[in-house]
């Protein structure tokens, strides 16, 4: 977990690597390519389970490397020595995929809605 702050609370990012064999793989069994999952033996795909920030920072400045969601998602994959983040969003949560996206986050290997896997949820990667 990191945690962003000046005279009170202002975000945080949580997560934990994901590895083929370890916990959190039952959720992406199916969504990832062979690429992702090569990158999860090696134990360099992170699992980034949420992204806590106020409101405001969905909407403003979303594209700027100062935005305060997107140095908390950088931190937190140079800190675990991650090359690639994942994320799985529920398929009908467009405000959340939307804000992900505007944060630097793709589809897997470029998809889009129409070509993702069919299932309850999306998956979003963030290359760092």
């Amino acid at each position: 977990m990191l945690i962003a702050e000046t005279t009170a609370l202002t975000g945080c990012a949580y997560g934990f690597p994901v590895r083929c064999d370890g916990p959190g793989w039952e959720g992406f069994d199916g969504y990832l390519p062979g690429r992702l999952r090569r990158l999860a033996a090696s134990g360099r795909l992170f699992m980034i389970s949420g992204i806590h920030v106020p409101s405001r920072v969905r909407g403003q400045n979303q594209d700027r490397a100062w935005n305060l969601a997107r140095r908390l998602q950088k931190r937190l994959l140079t800190d675990h020595g991650a090359a690639v983040a994942v994320t799985l969003v529920n398929r009908s949560d467009h405000r959340t995929v939307e804000a992900l996206r505007s944060w630097g986050w793709r589809y897997v290997d470029g998809g889009t809605p129409r070509t993702a896997p069919l299932g309850p949820f999306r998956v979003l990667v963030l290359e760092t």
